[in-house]
């Protein structure tokens, strides 16, 4: 039995997946309004509970280091600002349009705890880089979706690629190519395209294995590094998951020293379990 995948099979398959929510819609529309008034996106926030919890618990975290205490949907808001607020809706949106949807063999729990570490990671690198942080924490976070449509759309498919590289010891990225002929990348930017993600986010998602590539984004080059490293830090704590191989082009291109990386891997680490007990589905 043959278990190659065309890009358009992805693209049909992507029918299957739940719709976004209307109402997670309605608050990504409000928080790109540029009149946007603050009170009622925190209303529309304070309407989902999990989301409510979600957004104090983070403004919380010591991943923005406040020194006060946020109480209420209007200072979480205010506090992450409302490109970190969208982010937050979109992971939230995402983890339950995928919630239940799996394969034999395929570590749900062990993924996200890669993509969390990840986006931690990227996020880390964007400052160092004086780049967006919160772009890079969500293009961190999302950068292997492409995969969770792999194993939602395509469960028996992706059976056939856990078996491949279990017998062949390899990393995922070679067994998907092996069998089906095609990536999570190339998944990935189907639902980029699917969802109508920003031309930055699809850049960063289909780039993320080939920064040294012609045209790359920053962005790209900073996700395929901190992939690397969470990878290297063994923070989804995957017995068998193998380091993908790192672009030298884009490790020099972050210029990031000894002294650098070393409070960077301190920083995800000391960050890492309160930030994924804010974010695991």
């Amino acid at each position: 039995m043959t278990h190659v995948l065309t890009y358009d099979e992805i693209v049909h398959g992507l029918d299957d997946l739940p719709a976004l929510p209307a109402a997670v819609l309605d608050l990504l529309r409000s928080v790109d309004e540029d009149d946007i008034d603050l009170a009622v996106l925190a209303q529309k926030v304070s309407y989902d509970p999990a989301l409510t919890a979600k957004a104090l618990r983070l403004a919380n975290s010591s991943l923005y280091g406040l020194q006060v205490k946020i109480t209420t949907v209007r200072q979480a808001i205010t506090y992450l600002g409302f490109q970190a607020t969208r982010n937050l809706i979109k992971a939230v949106a995402i983890t339950r349009c995928f919630a239940g949807r799996s394969c034999a063999g395929f570590n749900h729990e062990a993924f996200w705890r890669h993509a969390i570490a990840s986006a931690i990671c990227a996020k880390a690198l964007a400052r160092h880089m004086r780049f967006h942080q919160d772009y890079a924490f969500t293009a961190g976070l999302l950068h292997d979706i492409g995969r969770l449509v792999l194993v939602s759309c395509f469960p028996r498919h992706y059976e056939a690629v856990l078996a491949w590289r279990a017998s062949h010891d390899s990393a995922l990225l070679e067994a998907e190519r092996a069998v089906l002929d095609i990536d999570h990348v190339e998944a990935g930017l189907a639902l980029a395209e699917h969802w109508r993600f920003s031309d930055t986010m699809r850049l960063a998602i289909g780039g993320h294995h080939t920064p040294e590539q012609a045209g790359a984004s920053i962005l790209a080059t900073i996700v395929h590094v901190a992939d690397a490293i969470a990878h290297a830090l063994d923070l989804a704590q995957v017995d068998d998951e193998l380091v993908p191989p790192l672009s030298e082009a884009a490790w020099y291109r972050l210029r990031l020293d000894d002294a650098a990386c070393h409070r960077l891997f301190r920083e995800v680490e000391l960050q890492y379990e309160e930030i994924a007990a804010v974010l695991l589905p």
